[in-house]
């Protein structure tokens, strides 16, 4: 019996041995797959970002998506997709030839007609596409490899529109994809990026996966902002969402995670004194604080009253509640970022104004009626929470009736395209940022007098839109600068937005993190984790 029960086990050993090396294999070879884990600004809700111009949405499209041309860290559009162009000597005819090695996700080639399908959706919800498609004749695709747009009138602003850096970012997908609706979101997420989406392993509300794609070629030239070479030195990158701030950052003190994307400020001096943990600011030109009126509903359907609003508006109060450390904010009165070009303060005394008293005496003569204001506070984002929260103590102490209403980031990116009633799911405020480089011009969506192409309150004002057509065709930097203070008036005239100040939000991230691209929109090609 023992004998037996010997052989018995020896012959089971020689079968377990080798499962349990090839386990001891499987577990080397994922030890070995590097992956980049992120906690990232917000939950991913809505993957499509020509349909919105959430950041969320728009860090997934740089991951998976590429562009013809994309800006480099001083602003300037370089060659993506794009090989070669030309531009006839009457500046009407642009030519673009595609670079060889471009592959779609699915492993189909990237085509011309590919391309000229996606910046024709694409420019029916950007506000420089827009403008480019105002000027534009046609655009085809003579053979695979070729682009041509004919303008009407010469347009200075064509490398910069197509290569611009951020929401509504011109990124390029299938033509299947492209020919959706563009005011309804694509239901596939195939992209020839450095990336691939694993849609498989989506899970909303707590996880989203990307893999490098083997396919991808990338430029010779070094990483500058979005413009270079993009490689993906990681094998995954996994975004984890954390609701709550204190449980991120202790995910990211003790190993669990290695890139904190967004952490509230007030978390800072426990980062930094960690000798692991790396605090910077990796955005120099900051951010724009927004506070954003819905201009088709009561009352905000009124300017009296969004201007009675605005005259609350203290941003001092805003940035120290939201943002604290006050190395980390200041007051700007453009809006166009401070310190850029275009600034100026022309038409800004009202929200210069931060006077309740006056607020209160506005609103009345404004005829207010005690129509209450629904603010969606997005409760996972602690500055836009903060941001919420002051306004509606504001208006509060001016008369008005607030109805605060909490839910997450990604419910909010949805609900704020609704034009309903307030009864039926619509809303009559909420809070935002733009990255500096977002709103540095007057072509910027966040401007817009469009109300039937414009962005979330959707303004109307002929007389604004009229500015931004003749910003777009001017020649000089004299001219673009009058043009600036004519937009940026009409914007305070209407009370089109609350401007809250100007903020930079370092990143955190541990010691083993290297290739982080100095740039206003957070990038994952390029980094590595040792």
């Amino acid at each position: 019996m023992l004998q037996w029960t010997r052989r018995k086990f020896l012959a089971a050993a020689a079968i377990v041995l080798p499962l349990a090396m090839g386990a001891l294999g499987t577990v080397t070879e994922a030890a070995a797959e590097k992956v980049l884990r992120v906690i990232p600004h917000a939950d991913l809700k809505n993957l499509d970002p020509i349909w919105t111009t959430a950041y969320i949405s728009r860090n997934h499209g740089y991951l998976i998506y590429d562009t013809l041309f994309a800006m480099d860290e001083n602003f300037k559009p370089q060659p993506q997709m794009v090989d070669t162009w030309t531009v006839s000597d009457d500046q009407l005819t642009w030519t673009f030839k595609l670079r060889d090695g471009l592959k779609w996700h699915d492993g189909a080639d990237v085509t011309a007609e590919d391309c000229v399908a996606s910046l024709e959706r694409w420019g029916k919800r950007d506000g420089m596409g827009q403008a480019l498609m105002g000027v534009m004749d046609s655009m085809s695709s003579p053979d695979a490899k070729t682009i041509v747009m004919k303008l009407k009138s010469p347009y200075g602003l064509v490398l910069e529109s197509i290569g611009k850096i951020s929401s509504n970012v011109p990124f390029m997908m299938p033509k299947r994809m492209a020919m959706t609706d563009a005011f309804k979101q694509v239901e596939e997420h195939i992209g020839s990026g450095p990336f691939m989406f694993k849609a498989d392993e989506w899970v909303p509300g707590s996880k989203v996966v990307y893999v490098k794609n083997p396919s991808y070629v990338p430029r010779s030239e070094p990483p500058s902002a979005a413009a270079g070479g993009k490689i993906a030195k990681v094998d995954r990158v996994e975004w984890t969402y954390f609701p709550d701030q204190n449980t991120a950052m202790n995910a990211l003190i003790s190993g669990e995670v290695d890139y904190f994307e967004s952490p509230a400020n007030d978390l800072m001096p426990i980062l930094s004194a960690n000798e692991g943990i790396v605090v910077e600011i990796n955005d120099p030109l900051g951010n724009i604080g927004f506070a954003r009126f819905n201009h088709l509903l009561p009352p905000f359907d009124k300017v009296e009253v969004r201007r009675a609003a605005l005259m609350a508006m203290k941003q001092e109060d805003y940035l120290a509640a939201a943002v604290g450390d006050q190395k980390f904010w200041k007051t700007c009165y453009s809006v166009f970022p401070c310190d850029t070009p275009l600034a100026n303060e022309v038409g800004s005394e009202v929200i210069k104004t931060a006077d309740i008293e006056k607020a209160t005496a506005a609103l009345k003569e404004a005829g207010y009626d005690g129509t209450p204001v629904v603010i969606m506070q997005p409760t996972d984002i602690p500055l836009l929470s903060a941001f919420s929260l002051v306004t509606a103590e504001k208006l509060r102490k001016i008369g008005m009736k607030v109805d605060l209403q909490a839910m997450d980031w990604s419910t909010l990116t949805s609900r704020r395209a609704k034009r309903d009633p307030v009864d039926k799911g619509g809303w009559n405020m909420f809070h935002t940022w733009w990255i500096g480089a977002d709103v540095i011009d007057p072509m910027a969506i966040a401007f817009s007098g469009n109300p039937d192409k414009g962005w979330f309150g959707w303004p109307t004002d002929p007389e604004l839109e009229k500015a931004r057509t003749a910003f777009a065709v001017a020649t000089s930097a004299e001219e673009k600068k009058a043009i600036a203070m004519k937009v940026q008036e009409r914007l305070w005239a209407i009370g089109a937005s609350g401007e809250l100040g100007q903020f930079f939000v370092p990143v955190a991230y541990r010691n083993n993190v290297k290739g982080l691209i100095k740039s206003p929109v957070q990038f994952f090609w390029n980094m590595s984790v040792e």
